[in-house]
């Protein structure tokens, strides 16, 4: 479902690299995938190196580079064609800043005034705006080049992690080898010491939803968007298995109580809001935003107070603490990046448990399988997806997709989608495309089967779309079909979940970001105070 609602509308095929000048070959083996770059342009390009030339004396890489087309690699193989890669990264970016340094020559001749006498205003400009879009184009390069660099760094740093892992894993097998015994009689190894294979993961998720861990209950939640939550209006909502209801006081600020009557337990939220309460259908009582009942009609006023939660209103979103420990001094951030309008808000009460919604929301893998109809239409399916992060984190970006994503505690997920024109998908990263899309979802975990959807989408283009009259509606809907096609598949999920499947049972690289959340998820529940792929670890 991650990459969004939006795409649905505006469906178009994905294009997964921006420059067509660049030849991409790969190799693999054991699906690693390299991407060995090599360029046709550059020949010829300028020979003069003026004061700078000692600075780009350095070689061309491609006559040096491995001839590996249509070959299998192992690790080390593998490696060294990605340090090529690099190296050829560099000697082009070196060579982009040579044209712009060279332009630059080129512009002070031409303003120079000996040079000036013998040529008209008309040619000037002429040669002016011809030299402007040179240069134009050179730095454009050169950002491409600094985003080919970044890229390639990482998918480097990628493969070494990949070769040690190989070598810690064959050394293991040649230590358990080399400890059974040479002779011929001597008995068989034990299978687990010559098969030996590193731990694929350390939690299970299995069986019927287990009630919800005290300490999950100990962060700050969002459950409501400040827009909805008018003066005279309440929202109700129910969390960690509990109903409340928020609504604003006199004033303006918001308040949550328990969703029930002191008296006779009639549901508030079937009432009204009058001057800063929230009254009772049934008899008329009124309570404040601290839970405590100001008014009973028809009989004499005793001290009843309702069960409340801390309440707060940051960023365009009502915040609660449901949980027994004092709340955190500070509120999250999940407002958009700089540059980002908000164009629509979003809420869903869905039949599934909150960590199933989650799963699915940090997996992009599954999009060309499951999104056939809506934003992934017409996506070929890549020979290798993986999701780059930092070895103690919650976030990261997608390969080949450019979409950068995040896991924020305990139930947020935020994305960044690239995109060149509504609806494509462009470049490897997120840097390489000229317009973007950010998402907000917020997991609630109502009931052990229920979870309450808070999604919310910004452009950091098409400022006028926002409005257009019914724009919120067509968004609903698209986000709706895409939900629905993620939906079938996760109730299946919770169906075999209850009956005792593991859904989590053989993880593959790209459920990266899933298995960390679950790990955060597993240490939460134990009490564990350092939590793992915290900022503070």
């Amino acid at each position: 479902m991650t990459p969004v609602a939006t795409f649905a509308a505006l469906s178009v095929p994905i294009s997964l690299y921006g420059s067509s000048k660049f030849q991409v070959r790969k190799s693999c083996k054991a699906r690693i995938g390299v991407f060995a770059v090599f360029g046709d342009e550059g020949g010829g390009l300028v020979e003069k190196k003026s004061q700078w030339g000692a600075l780009f004396e350095v070689e061309d890489p491609r006559s040096k580079m491995p001839q590996c087309k249509g070959k299998f690699l192992d690790a080390n193989q593998a490696l060294e064609v990605a340090r090529f890669d690099i190296q050829y990264c560099d000697w082009r970016a070196r060579q982009d800043l040579l044209t712009i340094m060279l332009l630059h020559e080129k512009v002070v001749e031409v303003l120079n005034p000996l040079a000036r006498e013998y040529k008209s205003i008309g040619t000037m400009k002429k040669e002016l705006a011809e030299l402007q879009e040179d240069l134009t184009q050179a730095h454009r390069q050169v950002h491409i080049s600094e985003a080919r660099v970044a890229t390639a760094l990482d998918k480097l740093a990628y493969m070494e992690e990949l070769v040690n892992d190989k070598l810690l894993q064959d050394r293991s097998i040649t230590v358990g080898t080399d400890q059974a015994s040479p002779s011929t009689s001597a008995a068989t190894p034990p299978a687990n010491i010559v098969k030996r294979k590193p731990p694929r993961k350390s939690f299970n998720v299995s069986g019927p939803v287990q009630p919800y861990h005290p300490h999950l209950k100990n962060f700050w939640y969002p459950v409501a968007f400040s827009t909805d939550l008018k003066d005279d209006t309440m929202i109700p909502f129910d969390c960690f298995e509990k109903p409340w209801v928020v609504f604003r006081g006199k004033d303006g600020r918001p308040g949550c109580v328990q969703n029930t009557c002191a008296h006779r337990a009639c549901p508030l939220d079937l009432g009204s809001v009058n001057e800063g309460r929230i009254q009772c259908p049934y008899h008329g009582w009124e309570y404040s935003t601290d839970g405590t009942c100001e008014k009973m009609p028809s009989t004499r006023l005793v001290n009843v107070k309702l069960k409340s939660l801390p309440c707060f209103e940051q960023e365009g979103m009502i915040w609660v603490w449901p949980g027994t420990d004092p709340p955190a001094p500070n509120l999250p951030s999940l407002k958009p990046p700089p540059g980002f309008q908000i164009h629509a808000e979003i809420v869903m009460e869905l039949p599934v448990e909150h960590g199933l919604l989650l799963d699915n929301l940090l997996d992009l893998a599954h999009a060309p399988f499951t999104h056939t109809s809506t934003f992934a239409k017409g996506w070929s399916v890549p020979s290798l997806v993986k999701f780059l992060t930092p070895a103690s984190g919650l976030q990261g970006y997608w390969d080949p997709y450019p979409i950068d994503m995040e896991f924020r505690p305990p139930c947020m997920v935020l994305s960044t989608i690239g995109i060149s024109k509504p609806g494509k998908l462009e470049g490897q990263s997120t840097r390489e495309c000229a317009t973007h899309l950010h998402q907000l979802h917020v997991c609630l975990p109502s009931t052990r089967g229920k979870t309450r959807l808070l999604y919310r989408m910004s452009l950091d283009f098409a400022p006028l779309l926002k409005h257009v009259p019914f724009m919120q509606h067509l968004w609903r809907h698209f986000a709706e079909q895409v939900l629905n096609e993620d939906l079938r598949l996760v109730l299946g999920q919770q169906e075999r979940m209850n009956n005792g499947a593991d859904v989590w049972n053989f993880p593959v690289s790209y459920d990266k970001l899933g298995v960390r959340y679950r790990l955060w998820r597993d240490a939460v529940n134990r009490g564990e105070k350092r939590l793992p792929f915290s900022k503070s670890t």
